[in-house]
């Protein structure tokens, strides 16, 4: 099945991509860029220079996925960070404002009710 959920894990890599990447190009970036394991469950989010088109590789059982989203007008807005880290950490609801385009960067979070594990 074809899901993203509040219960992954989503790393936002910084660099503008070269979207001709593809499932492998993506991976060796996850590696040797990040230093991560692409096949950790994690979902990576990878945006070009040009802020208009964005990618999501997701490991789920058996294979990748690959989520591609191009703006016909406007740019994704990315958060403000500090330009020395090559990813930021996301959660679900930062995933789905930055893919609708909503500006994730004065956003104050108003206190939830989390369940202790």
């Amino acid at each position: 099945m074809f899901a993203l959920s509040s219960s992954l894990n989503y790393q936002l890599y910084l660099p503008g991509t070269d979207m001709r990447k593809s499932f492998d190009g993506l991976c060796g970036l996850v590696l040797g860029e990040l230093g991560h394991s692409p096949l950790d469950g994690s979902v990576y989010i990878f945006i070009n220079k040009a802020r208009n088109k964005v990618k999501l590789l997701h490991w789920q059982s058996g294979g990748f996925v690959l989520y591609y989203k191009r703006l016909e007008g406007g740019t994704f807005e990315l958060p403000k960070y500090d330009a020395s880290v090559g990813v930021l950490q996301l959660d679900y609801t930062q995933l789905v404002m930055l893919i609708d385009g909503v500006a994730i960067t004065n956003i104050a979070r108003r206190k939830r009710y989390e369940k202790a594990c």
